[in-house]
């Protein structure tokens, strides 16, 4: 992953509406958040006004009876509208809890159920630690987004305009310098924020996750780090991109720091114009005591609401450019789509490739261009050729794995591209020659293809696949967990575990890629009397770089820069004279001293 620093404007225009789409979800908590917090905001508000009045009422002293009723009224409305700020306070607080949990919640699953499926291709081309480091940091920005418009931004607006209102009704002088001031203020600091922080900060977020991606490329590969002893070199990369992201960290911090200080003397510059503007009227006689004081207790409200917005500008920035990668991830088209009328499919077997062109992105020349050929329902079918010769892709392009580029793949007559992705697939059982278990139980593992499999199902796929006594050896049997990508288990125990999972799985097309190629000789037999076993009655694809895993497939097709050059039982092929498969295996033949075994 490369990084490179950006200058371009922040995404605020695209993570706003995304906020704004996910809030409409909930109109009813939406509501209740923002009476309870603008409620709040208004009563505060009117705070000053009550206490201009209680001041007049003492200046008058104790001995004037009006006075003393005046000050109690003031007393009276201050200390109502403290009691109503906090039961609305309390209110839109106990409403924000559920309204942000339950978006922050949707956002993440949303993303995970998007990531889930996207193409392989991009999961090629991605880092896990990465995306995990995008769709945590995203929803918990999102928290701070909520806190920051809901309960911060929104109020403070309120706060500026109605102070504005209510002091221009007494002296329209002083509600301009505050209404003029307070744009003034938030304006600057908005595009000071916005322009020359937010550019920064999007660098910064973009090297904390390839920081996180780095951490996981190590991490999950800890076996070979520690096989090269290469602790102290991983260590050393590591460092490179921490410093990489500790210079766009400083750059951004330095920043903001920036920004406070010009927020403190701009507000310097304010308060002297407010307090002036007070004693000024004071001074020509057209405030008494009690004014100033309403006008003095005015500005200092505003004045925490306009140093608070500085804080709350930067907190917006900085949770939209938190959120950005994850609102990028929301907006990636995914790879693969159902049709719109798209339908399950109900597979027996039989496939078909009808003139297929396929085209991997990025690449100008096609891998297969007009490749056709059928394979019978239970036929059992051997995928041979050199590397990059095209088997992988054809077991690809059955599931779907990819959308061709040109003509059809059919299955019992029907386009699979017209059928639901989660049908097709839940019907085809792979067995891939790296396998990949979940950090879960065994038992788990093996009915992944089947949730809800008994034990003694689970037990006897585990038998035909050879895993289950190895199992029982285990300190918790099935419920040991295996590890990270099956770590904790040895490359044949994990083959056998996924040969178990596509033994539970019975499903009526199998894909066997070099399923054996981990095990030793004993263990290859046993599982080679299993694998006949479980080919029975099914589509067999096997993908084979050892040949005698296919010599006893009903056909062998052998592939050669994406077209199927040859094709037959593996006696008819070794009696072609020059053909590759011929070569093939004569050279293998002689690489395991078993050259007799090629005439």
């Amino acid at each position: 992953m490369t990084v490179q620093d950006d200058n371009r404007p922040t995404a605020i225009r695209v993570v706003i509406p995304f906020m704004f789409q996910h809030w409409l979800k909930q109109p009813v908590r939406a509501t209740i958040v923002l009476v309870g917090f603008l409620g709040a905001t208004v009563a505060d508000l009117f705070m000053p006004v009550y206490s201009g009045h209680l001041v007049d009422a003492l200046t008058s002293g104790p001995s004037d009876q009006a006075a003393r009723q005046a000050a109690m009224v003031a007393f009276g409305g201050i200390v109502a509208l403290g009691l109503l700020s906090i039961i609305l306070r309390l209110t839109g607080l106990q409403a924000i809890v559920l309204f942000t949990l339950k978006t922050m919640s949707d956002v993440a699953r949303e993303a995970f159920m998007r990531v889930q499926r996207f193409s392989t291709d991009w999961h090629a081309n991605s880092f896990a630690g990465s995306t995990v480091r995008k769709i945590t940091r995203g929803m918990w920005a999102l928290d701070l987004l909520n806190h920051t418009i809901l309960m911060a931004l929104l109020p403070s607006l309120a706060v500026l305009v109605g102070s504005t209102i209510l002091l221009g009704l007494h002296w329209p002088v002083l509600g301009g310098v505050i209404g003029v001031g307070a744009v003034i203020y938030v304006a600057i600091t908005m595009a000071f924020t916005i322009g020359y922080i937010g550019a920064a900060a999007r660098v910064s977020n973009a090297w904390d996750t390839k920081v996180g991606g780095t951490l996981a490329d190590a991490l999950t590969c800890n076996a070979v780090v520690k096989s090269f002893g290469a602790e102290a070199r991983e260590d050393e990369r590591l460092n490179g991109v921490v410093s990489g992201w500790r210079a766009r960290v400083r750059r951004t911090w330095l920043r903001y720091n920036a920004s406070s200080t010009m927020q403190l003397v701009m507000l310097l510059c304010f308060r002297a114009s407010v307090i002036g503007g007070a004693i000024l009227l004071w001074m020509a006689g057209r405030a008494s005591p009690g004014d100033v004081t309403y006008v003095l207790t005015s500005y200092y409200v505003i004045h925490a609401y306009l140093r608070d917005v500085g804080l709350h500008i930067n907190n917006l920035q900085r949770s939209v450019n938190d959120m950005e990668e994850l609102v990028t991830i929301h907006g990636e088209p995914i790879g693969i789509v159902d049709a719109p009328n798209a339908k399950p499919i109900d597979i027996q077997g039989r496939i078909t490739f009808e003139e297929v062109t396929f085209v991997y992105r990025g690449h100008r020349a096609p891998l297969y261009d007009g490749l056709s050929i059928d394979i019978r329902a239970g036929e059992r079918i051997g995928l041979v050729g050199r590397s990059g010769s095209g088997k992988t892709t054809f077991v690809k392009l059955v599931q779907r794995l990819y959308d061709v580029s040109g003509g059809r793949i059919l299955i019992d007559g029907h386009d699979i591209a017209k059928a639901t992705q989660q049908s097709l697939r839940g019907q085809i059982a792979i067995v891939q020659q790296e396998p990949i278990l979940f950090h879960r139980s065994l038992a788990e593992n093996i009915a992944y293809g089947r949730p809800g499999a008994s034990k003694a199902a689970i037990e006897q796929a585990a038998r035909l696949a050879n895993a289950h006594d190895f199992i029982l050896r285990l300190p918790k049997g099935y419920g040991t967990l295996a590890g990270e990508r099956g770590v904790k288990l040895s490359g044949g125990e994990r083959q056998r575990v996924a040969l178990a999972r596509a033994f539970l799985a019975d499903a009526p097309i199998l894909i066997l890629d070099e399923a054996t190629s981990s095990l030793d000789s004993e263990s290859e037999a046993l599982i080679q009397q299993a694998m006949e076993r479980l080919m029975k009655g099914r589509t067999s694809i096997v993908i084979a770089h050892r040949l005698s895993t296919v010599r006893s497939l009903d056909r062998i097709l052998v592939f050669d820069r994406g077209e199927i050059v040859e094709q037959g039982t593996h006696a008819a092929l070794t009696a072609r004279p020059g053909g590759i498969y011929r070569g093939l295996f004569e050279r293998q033949a002689i690489e395991f001293g078993q050259i007799s075994a090629a005439g």
